[in-house]
Parts: structure tokens; C-alpha cells; sequence
């Protein structure tokens, strides 16, 4: 760690404005105040929560926040400078921006010359009295402003003396914030260290004690977090980003990745350090409020950034962490993985099996049987380290610990297929505790009908079955070149709205493979229930 450790870093985050345009992300006002508060608990100083006026959401939000205030974040409003040819005054649209009553304001203006004149259709210098009069003019308002300086790495390519005067017009209307934007996301770390140098030196010597510099990068040459560190390192003081990376084509700089890297390895103060380990906790809500999948293999917060899966690599990180882990997981608020796979040793199963809560010993015979059973399994197409509840079954059935809460007997499914649609129904017959149901749902397809008739055959004896419910279905075909006859595998995860686990099913008909999986994702919910189990995420 380097001796950094007294300078702060001022974290900006946009994941609801600028996170939010990513493709596939639309967030309700009631989903942006969830996670405008989630970031707030985690101690992010700055917020940005959209640009007022450009939709009715974003103006009912600040709205919101006014009557409910956050605990510690400075809640930002985004706009542009003013139009050509308009007074600041009378642009209803810096209206709309004074009616979100925000302390601070992000005032976005254009760098490149190019956009200037091909892109506002204006002259440069109307754009420089764009900037000027803008941040002036919310200045006299009393906001205090942040100066975005838009498409600033390309502008200082192409024409940096103009560049340049585009930031001595912020700075001589009073903007308190000069941030340096690679929107295209195309420069590389030199390139971003060289010219923040350059621009920072020819520039310090203004005569603004107050004035700061920040860094806003996007990933579409995946260099955005490396530019944003290779800023701080010469000395920007801000880092605008957002949760998980979301943003526009490519997207942001990821701040999951960013504040560990700047606060646990140089050793800048980003963060509260008891506020930290909120990281990963907080990058999986917001993508379960986006509704989008968490990325398993995300640095320093993805269900995958510290499992072990080689038989050495457990057997050597169980010893001492450090050999093949960069920093604990718990700084960050993850967890140490043991995977199961076909390339499991002993380390593997029993480090599993202690994370299960199962006493196992290396001597123990039935460690000799599971590890031989589970390459079997896996030479057959089975996969358990994307299906650890699974694994757990089969643990508890080597050892004849595992519960016999129902007994399948068979099941049918029926497609019809109209104009424009399929619907399904199926049957399924179950013995439960010596009784035999038959039960039929539908559903609108055949994997939505047998989890129905399923759950519905259930529900009587295990009423908690009525709050699972499937999160996520993949199937991949494991030898393509069988074409149809091929072995398909399904991985089922499910959830009972505070945890997670994920079953696989494998055969040769794909509506088997579903219910094998189906069927063990609702036997593993039904063991969590058990007082004596230990709930845990088993995915």
C-alpha cells in the first residue's frame, strides 16, 4: 500500500442517470429512491439522481428527496449548459434544474471543437459563453457547481487550446469541480495520465484554492477503471462512476472495482472503512433492482471473484489465503468459495462440506465415495459448481443424511400450440408422508406447468413451498454434435425472497432435466427450513 492514505477521494456516482441509459435498464422512481438510499448507507458522497426536467420521473424523484432526505449524500442534479443564443435566465430548462433544489448541480458542456460546430451548430465562442454564463448564473442562485467537461480527451486531442479555454471558462464563473470526461471511452491509462498532468499544471496556477479536478471514464476500450486510477495517481480528487460498471454501450467505470483498488491497495480514503464491506451486498442490489443478473465473475464482488476450484489451490488457500487470494474477501463484504467440479481433491469436498455444516473427516470412507460419485456425475454432464444446493444433496445422500420429504412417481406434460402462443399443462404424482397426490396445473410453457402442478401437489403438507419461486433457468447442450438426441443440462436457480440456491438436472429429454432440477430446488428450500439447518446461499 502506498502512503496515500490521508488524501481523500470524492466518490460521484451516476448510476442513476448515467447508469440508468444503459441498454436493458429501466428503473422506476420508487426503484431509483431504493437505490439512491442503498448508496447512501454505503457512504457514497455524491449522487447523482438525473436530469430534471428531461422526464417527469427524474422531477418527482429530487421532489421525493425533499420530503425524505438522505442521511449523508449530497444529491446532484444533471443538466447541460444553456442553448445557443439563450439567456441562462430565461432556459426553462435551468428552471427545472433550480426546482430540484439540490445544494450541487453537474453543468455538462462541450470540449471538442467538433461538437461544437457539427454537433450545437454554434460558434466557439458562443459555446465558451455557453459554460460561462450557465455556472454563473446557478452560482448567483446559490447552487454550487460541478463542471463536466464532455468529450474533454478527444477535444485536447484535436484542438487543446480550445479545450483549455473551455475549462478557464468554468473556472473563471466559479464551478467549483472540473472533471475530465472521456466520453467515448477511448483513451488508454498513459494517455489519461499525461494529458491530466499537462492540463492540471497549466492550470493550477489561477488563483482558486477551491478548485479540484475530477476523472468520468467509460469502458469501451475496458480500460475505464485503469484511466480513473491512472487520474487519481496524478491527482484528480473525484471519481464519477457507477455500481457494477451500468452505463451507455460498454459503460462506466465500475465502482465496485475502483474504490477497492484506490482505498485497499493505494491506500486513499474513498470510503468509511466499516462502510466497505457494504460493497458487494450493495452491487447485488442494484442489479436485482435493474433487473439484470448479477456478473458472477465481477472483480472483488462477484459470487466467483474468490472461489477455488483446482484441488492445490484449495488445499493451499485453506492453509494460508494469501496464496491465491489478492485481499480477504471480507473487506469487501464477499465470501471464500470452495467449488466442486471434476477437478476437486479432497480439500475440496471437505472444505464444502465444513461450509455446509457437515462433519467430515479425510479418513472417513465417505469421503472416498462422494469424490468418486460426483466425477462419475460430472462425466455424465452434471456440473456442481454452478449448483451447489445440488451438491449438498447428493453430500447428504452419500451419507444417508439426506431427508425423504416426498417420493416423485412420475409426471406428464401436454403442449397445444395456437396462433402466436404455447400452452401447456402437466400432472404430477407424488407420495408425501404415505399419501399419494395427483395434482395438474398449467402454465405457459411445459417447465412453467410442471413447477405449478408440482408446488401445488406440495403446498398442503409444506405451505412454505408457496414462497419459492425460480429466479433464473439456463440450459445448455452439452455435446452439440448429437443434435437433437444430445444431453442437455438445466440449472434452476431459486429463491425464497431472502435466500438463493441453484439445482441442476441433466438427461437426454430437456423436460426431464428441468424437473430434476425443479425437484431439487424445492426439496433444498424445504431443507433450509428445518431449525436444525443453517440457511445459507447455495448457488
Amino acid at each position: 500500500m502506498s502512503g496515500q492514505s490521508s488524501k481523500r477521494i470524492w466518490i460521484y456516482d451516476t448510476t442513476l442517470r448515467d447508469g440508468s441509459q444503459a441498454e436493458g435498464i429501466s428503473l422506476s422512481i420508487e426503484d431509483k429512491l431504493r437505490i439512491a438510499r442503498r448508496l447512501d448507507e454505503l457512504g457514497i458522497p455524491f449522487i447523482e439522481g438525473g436530469w430534471p426536467g428531461a422526464n417527469p420521473k427524474d422531477v418527482q424523484f429530487f421532489w421525493r428527496l425533499k420530503d425524505e432526505p438522505l442521511q449523508q449524500a449530497q444529491v446532484v442534479a444533471f443538466c447541460s449548459t444553456r442553448r445557443p443564443g439563450k439567456k441562462a435566465a430565461d432556459d426553462p430548462m435551468l428552471q427545472e434544474i433550480l426546482s430540484a433544489g439540490t445544494d450541487w448541480v453537474t453543468i455538462f458542456g462541450k470540449s471538442w471543437d467538433l461538437h461544437v460546430t457539427e454537433g450545437l451548430q454554434t460558434s466557439l465562442d458562443e459555446n465558451l459563453a455557453m459554460i460561462r454564463e450557465t455556472i454563473a448564473y446557478l452560482k448567483s442562485c446559490g447552487r454550487r457547481v460541478i463542471y463536466d467537461a464532455e468529450h474533454w480527451f478527444d477535444g485536447y486531442r484535436h484542438n487543446r487550446d480550445y479545450a483549455v479555454q473551455t475549462l478557464e471558462a468554468a473556472i473563471a464563473a466559479g464551478a467549483e469541480w472540473l472533471v475530465f470526461c472521456d466520453t467515448n471511452g477511448g483513451t488508454l491509462p498513459h494517455e489519461i495520465a499525461r494529458i491530466c498532468r499537462e492540463v492540471m499544471d497549466r492550470l493550477g496556477d489561477r488563483g482558486r484554492d477551491d478548485l479540484k479536478f475530477g476523472i468520468h471514464t467509460h469502458n469501451d476500450s475496458e480500460t475505464a477503471v485503469a484511466n480513473a486510477i491512472a487520474a487519481v495517481l496524478e491527482g484528480v480528487e473525484m471519481v464519477q462512476g457507477t455500481i457494477d460498471g451500468y452505463g451507455e454501450r460498454c459503460g462506466n467505470a465500475n465502482l465496485c472495482s475502483a474504490i477497492p483498488n484506490l482505498q485497499l491497495k493505494l491506500g486513499y480514503r474513498c470510503l468509511d472503512p466499516q462502510r466497505l464491506p457494504k460493497l458487494t451486498e450493495t452491487s447485488r442490489f442494484v442489479s436485482e433492482i435493474a433487473n439484470l443478473a448479477p456478473d458472477s465473475r465481477a472483480p472483488f464482488v462477484g459470487l466467483s471473484a474468490f472461489a477455488h476450484k483446482g484441488g492445490i489451490h484449495v488445499s493451499a488457500v485453506q492453509r494460508n489465503p494469501l496464496t491465491y487470494e489478492h485481499i480477504s474477501p471480507e473487506a469487501v463484504g464477499n465470501h471464500r468459495r470452495i467449488v466442486i467440479s471434476e477437478q476437486a481433491g479432497m480439500s475440496n469436498v471437505l472444505a464444502k462440506a465444513r461450509n455446509f455444516g457437515i462433519d467430515l473427516h479425510k479418513d472417513d470412507p465417505t469421503c472416498r465415495q462422494l469424490l468418486q460419485k460426483l466425477k462419475e456425475m460430472e462425466n455424465e454432464g452434471y456440473q456442481f459448481e454452478a449448483a451447489e444446493a445440488s451438491f449438498e444433496l447428493l453430500m447428504r445422500e452419500v451419507m444417508g443424511d439426506r431427508p425423504e420429504l416426498f417420493e416423485l412417481q412420475g409426471f406428464k406434460v401436454h403442449c397445444d400450440r395456437g396462433p402466436g402462443m404455447t400452452h401447456a399443462w402437466a400432472t404430477v404424482k407424488v407420495t408425501v408422508e404415505g399419501q399419494n397426490i395427483l395434482e395438474a396445473a398449467e402454465g405457459n410453457g411445459p417447465v412453467s406447468a410442471l413447477d405449478a402442478a408440482l408446488r401445488k401437489a406440495l403446498v398442503t403438507f409444506y405451505p412454505r413451498v408457496s414462497d419459492f419461486h425460480l429466479t433464473d433457468y439456463k440450459v445448455r447442450i452439452i455435446d452439440g454434435s448429437s443434435g437433437t438426441s444430445a444431453k442437455t443440462r438445466v440449472l434452476v436457480e431459486s429463491s425464497n425472497g431472502v435466500d438463493r440456491w441453484s439445482t441442476v438436472g441433466v438427461s437426454t429429454n430437456i423436460i426431464d432435466a428441468s424437473y430434476q432440477a425443479i425437484v431439487e430446488g424445492l426439496e433444498y428450500g424445504l431443507l433450509l427450513q428445518r431449525p436444525s439447518e443453517k440457511v445459507a446461499v447455495r448457488v
